[in-house]
C-alpha cells in the first residue's frame, strides 16, 4: 500500500513540475543579408563617324492629306497626298513587312547600337494639319503603326489645324509629338531672341499640353546651318530632322534625313523611293 501511494505521489509531482517549467525560447536568427552590388557596364555613346556609318532608317515626311485637282500648283501636288493614296501607301508598307519605330528607338540604334525590327520605318508629319489626326493617325491605326507629329505651335486650335486636345490624344495613343518652331520661320535666318521664340517656347508649350518631354525638332523646309546646331542642343532636343540633303559630319543626330512623300508619286513609286533613298549611309 505504501508503495502504491508513493508511486502516485511521484507521478503527481512530476506532472506539476512539467506544467510549471518555463518554456524555452529559441533566439531568432536574422535573415537580412548585405545586398550584392551588381556592376552594370556603362554604355558608351557612338561617335559621329560610327553613327554615319550605320545603315539609315527610312523616314517619310507627309504634310497635307487631302484631295487636289489636276490643275493644282506644283507645290500643292508635291506637299499633298490624296486620302485614298495615303491609305494605299500604309497598306503597302504593312504588306511589305515594315514596322514603325519611334525616335527613342532610332536614337538607341544610332548611339548605342540598340535593336530594330527587321524592316524599320518612321512616319512623320509636319505643320499640324488636322487631317493628319483625322485621316493619317486613323489610317495608321489599322496596321498598328505609330507616327511622329511635328507641331507648329502658332497654328494650334486654328481652323484646319489640330487642337490641344487632338495633340494630347495623339501622344496618349502612343504617337510622338515633336516641335516644328512657332511660326515656320527658316532656322537659317534666326537672330537674337528668335532662338527662344522658335525653339524654347514651342518645346515648353508642347510639353505642357502632352505632359511629356519633347525631344525632337524638325527644321522648317528642311533648311539648317551649323549656327543652328548648338542652339538646338542648348534647347534640350536630342535629335533634329532635315529633308533629303547631306547630313552634318560632326552632328549627324541633329541632321537626320527624311524624304517628302510627293502627291505625284504612285504607291509603287513611294515604295521604291523608300529603298533607293536609304539604301546606304550618306
Amino acid at each position: 500500500m505504501k508503495n502504491i501511494l508513493y508511486s502516485v505521489f511521484i507521478a503527481l509531482f512530476l506532472l506539476v513540475s512539467c506544467q510549471s517549467e518555463p518554456r524555452k525560447t529559441i533566439p531568432e536568427t536574422s535573415l537580412s543579408t548585405t545586398p550584392v552590388k551588381k556592376n552594370v557596364p556603362k554604355r558608351v555613346m557612338a561617335n559621329a563617324a560610327t553613327i554615319l556609318s550605320k545603315k539609315e532608317v527610312p523616314i517619310l515626311c507627309y504634310h497635307n492629306i487631302r484631295d487636289f485637282s489636276s490643275s493644282a500648283s506644283g507645290n500643292i501636288k508635291v506637299y499633298t497626298v490624296k486620302p485614298p493614296t495615303f491609305a494605299q501607301q500604309m497598306k503597302a508598307l504593312a504588306d511589305a513587312g515594315y514596322e514603325t519605330i519611334m525616335p527613342q528607338q532610332l536614337y538607341d540604334y544610332l548611339v548605342y547600337d540598340g535593336p530594330l525590327p527587321a524592316k524599320p520605318i518612321m512616319i512623320t508629319f509636319d505643320d499640324t494639319r488636322e487631317e493628319q489626326f483625322k485621316i493619317g493617325a486613323a489610317e495608321m491605326k489599322k496596321y498598328g503603326f505609330k507616327g511622329v507629329f511635328f507641331i507648329m505651335t502658332v497654328s494650334i486650335n486654328r481652323p484646319g489645324y489640330m487642337s490641344k486636345e487632338q495633340i494630347k490624344s495623339l501622344s496618349d495613343d502612343g504617337h510622338v509629338v515633336g516641335a516644328h518652331t512657332w511660326d515656320h520661320h527658316m532656322v537659317t535666318k534666326y537672330t537674337g531672341d528668335d532662338w527662344n521664340t522658335q525653339l524654347v517656347k514651342p518645346k515648353a508649350k508642347l510639353e505642357k499640353i502632352i505632359e511629356k518631354p519633347v525631344n525632337d525638332f524638325a527644321y522648317p523646309f528642311g533648311l539648317w546651318n551649323t549656327t543652328a546646331l548648338p542652339e538646338i542642343k542648348k534647347s534640350d532636343y536630342k535629335m533634329a530632322y532635315i529633308l533629303s540633303t547631306k547630313r552634318d559630319s560632326l552632328d549627324p543626330l541633329y541632321t537626320i534625313r527624311r524624304i517628302i512623300v510627293s502627291g505625284t508619286w504612285s504607291t509603287e513609286g513611294m515604295m521604291k523611293s523608300v529603298v533607293s533613298s536609304f539604301d546606304k549611309a550618306k
